[in-house]
């Protein structure tokens, strides 16, 4: 068991670590060859020009400007200058919710860590129960400033037990203004978006096959006969994986035609050639820039013909379409009702935004959904009881007292005092990081084929996955199976009916572990966020073998977006373990309030300066992070509600019968108050936009507005010839409209097809009738984008 010393010795080398990775991030931050790796979102934006501009060439690459040098930490407080409202117009709300999850914790946890340090370390200080106990169990100088070391039977429990009451309502007073406050937030910020797609859009799955009539025709009629004063149009969803890899593949001839023009651009007397052979390594010499224009003007004529064959097969369209109303209202009614007698047909809920559409997961049966669900329900069980072995191993290292006295061979080895140091105080927790590394991916790919349709969806299911990992992995694991490893002696020598009194003692021991845990992943980890020493590297390789054009560069700068998956599980944590040893072993409370402040400063930085959040959902993940944090509370009672029967608490442990009830009641008044702004959309605002743009926008054409929302994005408009440009009729009624995007991107470069950075080709494609040249001059060019974040027309250059 890890001793003061060797939580000192922890701390020292993450406390080391976080300054060298602070102190590398503040230097590499400044220099101009770096630009693209710190400050990636204000290029997106648009807001920032490449900074090599020095005449100097060494000045290009190296910043010479030594009096930046001296205000390497500026960034601190820069991070903290942008207001809330700032940083919603800049990153949207989901990004601006995220971060006060961070200042939640330190409002929750501030008072908390004050009392009871004040109150609750001298209590269980004074009482000196382990000194009697030390010959029969495993202990340190830390879990004397636990309840493990409070007497049986003792009045000082009712210190607990009262702390216990307080920080509950504490909690629950704090969740429920912060539940308000961010509802409030979503309705104005949804009040206050301008026009777009999903606002009158609606997603129908299931779609019943009827013998004679195609999947459009259904839906046509369908909704003309349940809705005909709203039904507006609707756009028709198409398998087509063949064309998905002829999409690809003429992306990458793209690429090479672009890279061979500006290599003659620059060395006009030179101009390209290449060999046909294996890796241009032998063969026919040829002209590089007209064999790739030939290669994609044959290819070209494949992918139309390839639609055609596509458009005219019936068995190609699937079960699925994005249906449109011509009012807010009339989608709200839809998407919100249950249309068909049979529950199982004609399901319909609200249309993600284009970007936030997984495309691939559209056509699943019901029936097949819920198998699918069952058999990842199953796999997710299995997986959680598999890492029970890792985290078993990381336990061992942990508890090396408990080892020694059933394996005394090990003792010579593991004696050495530093090494036992750093074994008990900073591997733990480094292992345990290195087995979680790989489970986010895992869980992702679950919840792909669980069948969800949207990125913000399977982002949120796949971060219920790993929360439920971490709580019965890294939180009830960690103690069940530290606590055998810790007191496996006395398991084995002393009688059943003292086991339960062995684990009750033991179980706020494990608080060491945990410390070591939060240095580890809160305080190095964290540095290492903001370092991003992973996208640095790949960056430069990338720019070294693999950027050929500007568009490769824009490609390889990509900076991601916050990675929900697995921060909020990670956050959810850290509530979980700091509601939990509040009480009973509050000097853990610190070292969380530590990763609080600090995580909030890096993600702060992070969020305004390198995030680009791939969809907006307007903070629609808080309901589960309010669940969570409740079901935290929960099992901090339930937690010392146990622990107090083994110290024979037997006049003080019914009062703390109550409060797992009163937070339950909470939690139930929560979400029939507020979870409804969450779920669904009032009429009565729907009605009033509806009203507001009738009266401002008399002459607006809704239905050019929403005929190419959601065509899928290998199917957008590209140029087949230097002015002859393919165009699509996404509408049942005849509407051609073009997209402005082909005004704003026109050039004569073939590479002029656009591309939603948020939803890779996957191998559906989507329409609802044959191609036909479109053009909408009354479309304006924000729709399928949050406004307050920048268009998502770019160049189709990135694979599945």
């Amino acid at each position: 068991m890890a001793t003061l010393s060797d939580i000192g010795v922890s701390a020292l080398i993450n406390i080391l670590g976080a300054f060298a990775f602070l102190l590398a991030f503040a230097f590499l931050r400044i220099q101009p060859i770096n630009d693209r790796v710190y400050f990636p979102k204000w290029y997106i934006n648009g807001e920032r020009a490449s900074p090599r501009r020095s005449t100097n060439f060494v000045g290009k690459f190296v910043n010479l400007n030594f009096k930046t040098y001296l205000t390497f930490l500026n960034w601190m407080p820069q991070a903290m200058r942008m207001s809330e409202s700032e940083i919603i117009n800049h990153a949207g709300l989901d990004s601006a919710v995220f971060l006060r999850i961070y200042i939640l914790g330190l409002k929750i946890f501030v008072p908390m860590a004050v009392l009871a340090l004040l109150i609750l370390i001298p209590v269980n200080v004074s009482s000196g129960t382990l000194f009697f106990l030390r010959k029969e169990l495993v202990v340190s100088d830390i879990d004397k400033l636990s309840i493990s070391n409070v007497r049986p039977e003792s009045i000082r429990f009712f210190f607990h037990i009262g702390l216990e009451y307080l920080f509950t309502f504490w909690t629950c007073y704090m969740l429920y203004m912060e539940y308000d406050y961010i509802a409030s937030m979503r309705l104005r910020y949804l009040a206050s978006q301008r026009r777009r797609a999903e606002q009158f859009t609606v997603v129908v799955t299931n779609v019943p096959h009827v013998s004679g009539h195609s999947i459009s025709e259904s839906v046509d009629h369908f909704f003309q006969t349940n809705h005909p004063d709203r039904y507006l149009c609707h756009q028709a969803v198409y398998n087509a994986n063949k064309y998905a890899k002829l999409v690809r593949k003429r992306d990458r001839l793209q690429n090479w035609l672009d890279y061979n023009q500006l290599k003659f651009e620059r060395h006009p007397d030179k101009k390209p050639t290449s060999k046909t052979g294996f890796l241009g390594l032998w063969g026919e010499k040829i002209d590089s820039i007209e064999y790739y224009k030939q290669q994609i003007k044959d290819l070209d004529k494949r992918m139309i013909l390839e639609r055609q064959k596509i458009l005219k097969d019936p068995k190609s369209i699937l079960p699925v379409a994005f249906v449109s109303f011509n009012s807010r209202w009339g989608a709200a009614v839809c998407a919100q009702t249950q249309q068909s007698k049979n529950p199982t047909l004609w399901l319909t809920k609200w249309a993600p935004e284009p970007r936030d559409v997984y495309w691939r997961n559209l056509a699943i049966p019901f029936v097949s959904l819920t198998i699918r669900r069952l058999i990842i329900s199953v796999s997710v069980f299995a997986l959680v009881f598999f890492y029970m072995i890792p985290i078993a191993f990381v336990q061992s290292l942990a508890n090396l007292e408990g080892l020694e006295r059933v394996a005394p061979f090990l003792r010579p080895v593991i004696e050495l005092k530093f090494i036992k140091s750093f074994l008990q105080g900073f591997l733990p927790g480094l292992a345990l990081k290195i087995f979680l590394y790989i489970l986010p991916t895992v869980l992702m790919i679950m919840s792909k084929i669980e069948g969800h349709i949207a990125l913000s969806t399977l982002e949120r299911r796949t971060a219920a996955k790993y929360y439920f990992f971490m709580l019965v992995n890294v939180f009830l694991g960690s103690i069940v199976t530290g606590t055998a490893f810790e007191q496996l002696d006395a398991f084995l020598h002393q009688s059943p009916t003292q086991i339960p009194r062995t684990i009750g003692v033991s179980i706020p021991m494990k608080a060491t572990f945990f410390i070591t845990y939060i240095m580890v992943d809160g305080w190095a980890g964290i540095a290492g966020e903001i370092l991003r020493l992973k996208p640095l590297v790949i960056f430069h390789l990338k720019n070294m073998f693999l950027v050929k054009t500007e568009r490769d560069k824009e490609k390889a700068m990509d900076p991601g977006s916050v990675d929900f998956p697995e921060t909020l599980p990670s956050l959810q944590l850290y509530f979980l373990l700091g509601l939990v040893y509040a009480v009973v072993t509050p000097i853990l409370l610190p070292f969380i309030l530590v990763f609080f402040a600090f995580a909030y400063l890096v993600y702060r930085h992070q969020i305004i300066n390198v995030y680009n959040q791939r969809y907006e959902s307007a903070a629609a993940f808080w309901p589960h992070v309010h669940s969570r944090i409740i079901a935290s509370l929960l099992i901090s009672q339930l937690l010392l509600l146990g622990l107090l029967s083994t110290k024979k608490a037997a006049n003080s442990t019914p009062l703390l019968v109550i409060l797992p009830v009163l937070t339950l009641a909470f939690h139930k008044y929560c979400k029939s108050r507020f979870e409804p702004a969450f779920r669904k959309y009032p009429l009565e605002e729907a009605m009033a936009k509806d009203i507001l743009e009738r009266s401002t926008e008399p002459d607006l054409n809704l239905k050019a507005y929403l005929a190419d929302a959601y065509l899928h994005p290998i199917f957008q408009t590209f140029e087949v010839e230097e002015s002859e440009m393919v165009q699509v009729r996404v509408d049942k009624h005849q509407t051609h409209v073009a997209s402005p995007v082909a005004r704003e991107h026109g050039s004569s470069s073939p590479a002029n097809y656009v591309h939603h950075p948020a939803s890779p080709p996957e191998y559906v494609y989507q329409t609802a009738s044959p191609p036909r040249y479109v053009y909408n001059p009354s479309s304006p060019p924000h729709y399928g984008y949050n406004s307050f974040n920048p268009p998502h027309y770019f160049y189709h250059n990135e694979e599945p």
